[in-house]
């Protein structure tokens, strides 16, 4: 039964604009909204505000034209598009001028009719836009992050205005690793608050009824005769983290390893950025290895073709969606590449570092037949975290976000003292970033005597810059 007592930081009688730019994140507020974490309907005005900040919106499918969207837009009594207001602007991109935010505060409540009461604002990613330019144009709502994927586990990724960061009333989230707490915003003492999975699963139910996604979901079952593997597809050339071939050759690693594991009937569900030829390339790989093969390229969410397909396997590489797989269906997962994840992000801070990580913790890998028949998803079975994997993430929060988190510092140096001599510790961190964070495993155990301060380490910067100068003159 949903809580009809008012949250903590909801107003009562508010109006409440709920920022979107995914069916995923429209999902997660939809089963918040259910679960009573805003307070009764009655008493508020709920209004959705989509957006598109792909790199080209206009030729993309927006949110509210997605299948499926009528199953979420009832919980609202308005929706509008942040594209269509503030175009020819990108969304991504535009912010307005400090000066400017009450001018545009009018304007959007004219243009939406919010009337002049009191507005709350429920969003995501802080730091980037759409989200942190209504925030600023309604400087005195109160905010209520919200997080529909795996980096709700790790820091703030930069530092956030504390102007914004102090009206954050709480941190909303999927609890896709039960027992663990996320580190976003930690360093403004917000709290996490879980949104029920079995709500959010019931939302994601209804989107599973949607003609297109019975028609996508058909059509990929119609691969072979049992549940085919689903094989999960990242655009991370993109974000300019792989390079095109390599990732191709990612997706052709995890063909070959469903192939091995005895997968007949395989389902590859592109990025809906990713180029056609890397789908021409997979079918001719299957061809070659003799499996039947298809593409899901229909827009809708993976978590719908779980909901209706019920995969014999789910593969990819850190997707949120392994998770949601394993802990929201219990379906078998396995990952793969996130070895060359872990080694390509950079910098450092990374903000993709700790979904790459934990699933690379938690996952088996596609490779390791045994590993993949045995795994259990966390909280499986009345099972906590695996041993260790709390301390692990909030080290890795430490590297990427010291200045933010100093409060870490003891459990890294306790959690990096344990590793110090395994392959974990080369796994998951570099040399160089422990070194600068005078954090153990940064240096040789014969150096380890060095002081630790701020001059000794200009120094190094110092030498390590002018040795091949040296070199070069000497030679």
């Amino acid at each position: 039964m949903s809580d009809t007592s008012a949250p903590a930081g909801v107003r009562p009688g508010s109006t409440q604009l709920f920022l979107a730019a995914t069916q995923y994140a429209a999902a997660t507020v939809v089963a918040a909204l259910r679960a009573g974490r805003f307070g009764p309907r009655t008493e508020h005005r709920r209004v959705l505000v989509v957006s598109d900040t792909s790199a080209v919106p206009e030729v993309g499918t927006p949110l509210d034209a997605m299948p499926g969207f009528a199953a979420l837009a009832g919980e609202f009594d308005a929706v509008h598009s942040w594209n269509a207001f503030i175009h020819p602007f990108h969304p991504a991109g535009w912010s307005p001028r400090e000066q400017d935010c009450p001018l545009w505060e009018r304007a959007v409540r004219e243009a939406w009719q919010l009337g002049g009461g009191p507005l709350e604002v429920a969003c995501e990613s802080l730091q980037a836009n759409p989200s942190q330019a209504v925030v600023r144009i309604f400087s005195d709502a109160p905010v209520h992050l919200y997080a529909d994927g795996l980096m709700s586990y790790g820091p703030t990724r930069s530092r956030l205005d504390p102007l914004i960061g102090t009206r954050v009333a709480r941190l909303l989230h999927l609890d896709l690793v039960p027992g663990l707490r996320p580190l976003l915003l930690g360093e403004f003492g917000v709290e996490p608050e879980v949104v029920p999975t079995e709500e959010f699963v019931k939302v994601l139910g209804e989107l599973a009824e949607d003609p297109t996604a019975v028609r996508a979901a058909d059509a990929a079952g119609a691969v072979g005769a049992g549940s085919p593997a689903l094989l999960l597809g990242q655009y991370l050339s993109a974000i300019e983290v792989l390079t095109p071939d390599e990732e191709e050759r990612l997706h052709l690693r995890l063909l070959r390893g469903a192939a091995a594991l005895g997968h007949r009937d395989i389902v590859f569900k592109p990025h809906p950025s990713a180029p056609a030829g890397w789908t021409r390339a997979l079918a001719e790989e299957a061809d070659r290895l003799g499996v039947r093969f298809g593409v899901l390229d229909e827009p809708v969410l993976a978590e719908v073709v779980f909901q209706r397909l019920r995969p014999a396997l789910v593969a990819g590489c850190f997707s949120t969606a392994l998770l949601t797989a394993a802990v929201c269906y219990g379906l078998p997962v396995a990952r793969t590449g996130t070895d060359l994840l872990l080694e390509r992000l950079t910098p450092y801070q990374n903000s993709n570092r700790v979904p790459v990580t934990l699933v690379d913790a938690l996952l088996p890998a596609l490779e390791d037949e045994a590993a993949v028949a045995a795994w259990t998803p966390p909280g499986a079975d009345g099972a906590g975290l695996p041993e260790g994997l709390a301390d692990l993430v909030a080290t890795v929060g430490f590297a990427m976000q010291p200045t933010l988190n100093p409060r870490l510092r003891p459990v890294a140096e306790r959690h990096l003292s344990r590793l110090r001599h395994t392959p974990a510790l080369g796994r998951y961190f570099k040399r160089r970033r422990l070194t600068a964070l005078a954090l153990p495993g940064g240096v040789p155990e014969r150096l380890a005597f060095v002081p630790r301060n701020r001059a000794v380490r200009g120094l190094a910067r110092r030498a390590r810059r002018l040795s091949p100068r040296l070199a070069k003159a000497m030679g």
